[in-house]
């Protein structure tokens, strides 16, 4: 569900005209729903009960500074693949106590900063990291909180780019060498072991992957325990899919139960941390674009908007699929088989592919579910400036980013003398 709706047959973003904001921001803008952020959030967390969890949003997926205060201020944690994820988590109000520093290739600043920041916990994916995690503690004369992130080689069904729990993946250690590893990590004088997790994908569309990676991951616990080594908590990650056209993915809800019922059933009474990003913030944004020419082609025709692969990579580097709707549809327009394209000079520029839309030049579209992996993923490819960023909340309108400027994009630049 989200709030983005026709009233008389105009698009509004809860009580606000799309048209309003564009007349007042101009477009390419990216436009968010606050009502849907927390409404996403709320499934997720009210799903757990009485459990003991910890719902950490993924800033890879959005890492605007006021969606992560909404979602700051509702008890979220944060999910963290560097250190200017961290920057932003600090920036709007987050705490690095609730941070999860996740991600192949820490460098020893950034273990040192997160080590003096004070970070929930750091997730390990190989030898090599651990050994520097230990070392960075040491320096520090400090422990750090650390938990390995298992690989439990499970096909979660998705793109081949966002799946990362399979053996081929760059993601996590192997379960065969888990064990060893928490031996090495519990004797080391700078680790704290807190932890185990795993993490298999995005855009999972079915909880059977899920369940059989927990199952995994609950067999290593038990070893684990047998070894002596006892943990605090379980990070399942993230990677429940939204709806972009007919997808089906599991409710919030129903994907939590399913992931309780094995725990009750294999007596872990772990407290359970998730890594949520697209499902919350996916569908609580669109990308409101300006036709600026219809042009004419052999089998289809193109509707060249003023939104661009560098406004909007997911089409062009996955081949994502995104519901475009025009804004107003009252217009009296033919409709017209199209692909719907950009100003950039590649032909993979495309927001959309052989669609029905009846727009005329000037006519708003919005392209939706791009609240999440949207901005994020923006470039100034053809000195493009990016978009600005808008939050709806209920009747009001906030601009949570300035459009940038032709000169912003070479302020730190230098001519030879």
């Amino acid at each position: 569900m989200d709030h983005f709706g026709y009233r008389q047959d105009q698009l509004h973003a809860e009580e606000v005209p799309l048209a309003t904001i564009a007349e007042r921001v101009g477009t390419p803008c990216y436009v968010y729903s606050r009502a849907t952020l927390e409404r996403h959030y709320r499934v997720f967390d009210d799903a757990f009960g009485d459990w003991p969890h910890h719902i950490c949003f993924s800033v890879k997926a959005n890492g605007n500074l006021a969606v992560l205060q909404v979602l700051e201020r509702l008890g979220a944690g944060f999910d963290i693949v560097s250190m200017g994820e961290l920057d932003r988590v600090l920036a709007s109000g987050g705490r690095a106590s609730d941070v999860v520093f996740s991600g192949v290739g820490k460098s020893s600043d950034e273990i040192a900063r997160a080590l003096r920041a004070g970070v929930r916990i750091l997730s390990i994916e190989s030898g090599q990291e651990l050994d520097r995690v230990n070392a960075a503690a040491l320096a520090a004369n400090t422990k750090a909180p650390i938990a390995f992130r298992i690989n439990p080689d499970v096909d979660p069904k998705t793109h081949p780019y966002i799946a990362t729990g399979l053996r081929e993946n760059k993601f996590g250690v192997s379960a065969a060498d888990a064990l060893g590893l928490y031996r090495k990590a519990d004797a080391m004088a700078g680790i704290e072991v807190a932890g185990i997790g795993c993490h298999i994908g995005s855009q999972l569309t079915e909880v059977d992957p899920f369940c059989d990676a927990l199952e995994k991951v609950l067999d290593l616990v038990e070893a684990l325990a047998q070894n002596g080594i006892t943990l605090q908590h379980l990070d399942l990650g993230g990677g429940v899919g939204i709806r972009y056209s007919d997808e089906t993915p599991p409710d919030p809800k129903d994907y939590v139960q399913a992931m309780l019922a094995i725990l009750k059933r294999r007596n872990c009474d772990l407290s359970v941390t998730l890594e949520p990003g697209r499902a919350i913030a996916g569908n609580a944004g669109i990308l409101l674009s300006r036709v600026e020419y219809l042009k004419p082609g052999p089998s289809k025709d193109f509707v060249i908007v003023d939104a661009a692969m560098n406004d909007l990579l997911r089409p062009a580097l996955y081949q994502a699929w995104h519901e475009v709707v025009a804004v107003d549809r009252r217009r009296n327009c033919e409709m017209r088989e199209c692909d719907i394209v950009g100003p950039v000079c590649e032909t993979g520029d495309f927001i959309a592919r052989d669609r029905q839309l009846a727009v005329a030049p000037g006519d708003l579209v919005a392209v939706r579910s791009v609240g999440a992996y949207g901005f994020v993923m923006a470039s100034n490819y053809n000195a493009r400036p990016r978009p600005a960023e808008v939050m709806v909340d209920g009747d009001q309108l906030y601009v949570v980013r300035q459009r940038e400027q032709t000169a912003d994009l070479f302020s730190t630049e230098t001519l030879l003398p």
